[in-house]
């Protein structure tokens, strides 16, 4: 049986009982970074091998680890930290087992993902979990334009090299919608910032250590289309500040909410206009 072991996110005491019994008692235990597991590992005395499952050698190991489940071999599952699966790739080895009707059994655990959650203190009722924020700019205008239309809370994960960038972004579009930075949670320095992007941006230590998990508030249980378009306006100057055409960004603004391309290009001609005055 494959079991899927989330592991602390921070504070190592995090870690369940049911977790350590599991590791105890594996066969193997498939690491996304076997130092850090072996750290985890010699905290609470357990001896096990050990075999990396990372980004970069995910299709050469799976075979391996799919033919040892099999023979009926017990392996765990560990990500660098929280859950395995989210945004790591313990995900395609999860699907393949399951693809091929091995058994696999998930234990709860740390997951960075609802702690932030919780700990921005926006709604958790209906949320929207957005993964890692896209790199390109194109990508991340039409991400932040989804964000901006959306009246769930939005959470995405964030490296701590490109948080400011991501948030000055995030300011053009999002206006005062309010975000939270969750940083280094569960740790002894971790902290959860609440503000605008752009309060938050602007008060930014010179580097930013850790990882991040940033969380945005929803704009409200209902919106009229007024109201929306008061949205897309804002979104629109952002992209348009940011040097993405006016076509572009209806494109992007289209896909990103399902509003009327042709309604949000007449939007963007009418900003730009507006800019230019």
């Amino acid at each position: 049986m494959l079991r899927v072991c989330p592991t602390p996110i921070g504070n190592l005491g995090d870690i369940t009982l049911r977790v350590l019994e599991v590791l105890r008692a594996a066969d193997l235990i498939a690491a996304e970074d076997t130092r850090r597991t072996r750290q985890l590992l010699t905290r609470y005395g357990i001896s096990k091998p050990l075999v990396s499952f990372y980004e970069h050698n995910e299709l050469n190991r799976l075979p391996e680890l799919l033919e040892r489940l099999r023979r009926g071999e017990e392996i765990a599952l560990v990500s660098d930290a929280g859950m395995p699966g989210i945004c790591d790739p313990g995900y395609s080895l999860i699907s393949a087992a399951l693809d091929e009707r091995l058994d696999v059994e998930v234990l709860p655990g740390p997951s960075a993902l609802d702690t932030a959650l919780v700990a921005s203190g926006f709604a958790t009722d209906s949320f929207v979990f957005l993964g890692y924020l896209p790199r390109k700019q194109g990508e991340m205008a039409k991400a932040l334009a989804f964000i901006a239309a959306q009246n769930r809370t939005c959470v995405a994960y964030e490296s701590p090299h490109r948080l400011a960038r991501t948030l000055t972004a995030a300011a053009n579009v999002l206006g005062d919608s309010r975000v939270a930075v969750c940083r280094e949670l569960t740790k002894k320095f971790g902290e959860v910032s609440r503000g605008s992007a752009g309060e938050l941006a602007a008060n930014l230590p010179e580097k930013v250590k850790g990882e991040i998990v940033l969380v945005f508030e929803g704009a409200g249980e209902t919106k009229a289309e007024p109201a929306q378009d008061q949205g897309l306006e804002q979104a629109l100057r952002g992209m348009l500040l940011e040097g993405i055409s006016a076509r572009r960004a209806s494109e992007l603004l289209a896909q990103a909410t399902g509003a009327s391309q042709n309604r949000i290009y007449k939007l963007a001609l009418a900003v730009k206009a507006e800019k230019e005055d």
